[in-house]
């Protein structure tokens, strides 16, 4: 069995992925148990430089705000902006922060200097403008896809003015309020403002759609990609906003569902501009139903990667993240009936693993699935082994 296992090893580079594939998939996803951990992320971005500057990948967009990541495009793109400036307001969930992020932001720019604008590397966040507390207002994104419209239509095609969306969507502090997490009595969400809302918006996003050549015309397809990402947002969030007023016992699902649809939407927008990759949590991008603990009890979903891989088939492919040790968080050594055990005696640190025919060796008789004592590392679930395309392990993951 060790020989067997030995034999799906490979060195974590660009080769060796496109190896495990049967083609370059428009969507190469890397996710990871945990957020925030140097290794990791030094890790991934050796690999997606790799991907970019040997297979042509195009744009690398990762687990944060779709609408803050334009900030980010426009520094690695153009210059606009500073790596400071970039790197504390274009993030969300404090992503800005981490070492991993900020390299992978300077890099980008490095890269793009120079090059022609159909050769530049491009940046996207995909998640929506969510955090786990709150979420934010529709304001920005709606007023914005507002304004796109009103230059470049005659006015009496416009469902609303723009004072008429600023009535409607009052202080954003009634959106944001972080006490209708827990209390749907609290949200604005089901209020008749934020139902007028919900149709003005569907309204906006079907003038944006039948004007497209107009618009395209008007202005330039960027223009229009990103008033579709505004337009996209704006319903996500509205949408975010109905399902926190719901009082039901479905509103959890609901809400991390709505959440994971929000992300499937932005990353299948991304790969108009050419082949990309993707890194976020495992959960969100893996093909198996995703599930975890909440305070009002178990949830399951389908995630951003089960709901992509559904429309996009063979181009999309999703490499997991599993790890031995965090020790500075309690995780330490694998137990050996574990899939991590089991990984954690191979002699390569890191490794790729051909996850298929990993699971062909295992057998009838997977691993012993791994506890955490940490809320904020997730073990791979040995049974989804079969589903992955491959798996990366990090034998120990150092206090960064």
């Amino acid at each position: 069995m060790a020989t067997d296992i030995k034999e799906t090893a490979h060195a974590v580079d660009a080769a060796a992925v496109m190896g495990l594939l049967p083609t370059r998939p428009r969507l190469l996803a890397l996710g990871e148990p945990t957020h925030g951990e140097d290794t990791l992320l030094e890790l991934r971005n050796d690999l997606f430089r790799r991907l970019v500057e040997e297979e042509g990948y195009r744009t690398i967009a990762i687990e944060s705000d779709c609408v803050r990541g334009l900030l980010v495009d426009a520094y690695v793109t153009s210059g606009t902006g500073t790596l400071d400036e970039v790197m504390e307001h274009g993030f969300s969930h404090g992503w800005g922060a981490f070492a991993g992020n900020r390299e992978l932001v300077r890099w980008m720019r490095a890269h793009n200097d120079g090059r022609p604008a159909h050769e530049r590397l491009r940046f996207a966040g995909f998640d929506g403008p969510l955090e786990i507390t709150d979420a934010a207002s529709p304001r920005e994104a709606l007023t914005a896809l507002h304004d796109h419209l009103a230059v470049r239509v005659d006015a009496h095609l416009l469902p609303c003015t723009t004072e008429t969306l600023d009535h409607l969507l009052g202080a954003d502090d009634r959106w944001t309020d972080p006490t209708a997490m827990t209390d749907p009595a609290r949200s604005v969400g089901r209020s008749a403002e934020a139902d007028r809302l919900r149709l003005l918006t569907d309204d906006l996003v079907a003038l944006l759609e039948i004007r497209t050549p107009h618009l395209i015309e008007a202005s330039s397809w960027e223009d229009w990609e990103r008033a579709c990402l505004y337009g996209r947002t704006a319903n996500g969030l509205l949408r975010y906003h109905h399902a926190m007023a719901d009082p039901s016992p479905a509103r959890m699902t609901r809400l991390v569902a709505l959440r994971d649809s929000m992300m499937a939407h932005n990353l299948l927008a991304v790969p108009a501009r050419g082949p990309a990759l993707v890194h976020a949590h495992n959960s969100h991008l893996q093909r198996e139903k995703s599930a975890m603990p909440t305070w009002e009890g178990p949830v399951e979903w389908w995630s951003a990667g089960a709901l992509v891989s559904a429309r996009l088939g063979a181009e999309y492919a999703f490499l997991s993240t599993a790890l031995g040790t965090l020790r500075h968080r309690g995780v330490d050594t694998p137990p050996q009936d574990t899939l991590e055990g089991l990984l954690y005696a191979l002699p390569e640190d890191p490794c790729l693993i051909d996850a298929r025919r990993l699971a062909a060796a295992l057998g009838d008789t997977p691993p012993a699935p791994r506890v955490s004592p940490w809320f904020g590392y997730a073990p791979f679930d040995p049974a989804h082994l079969a589903d992955s395309d491959g798996l990366v392990f990090v034998k120990d993951v150092p206090r960064g």
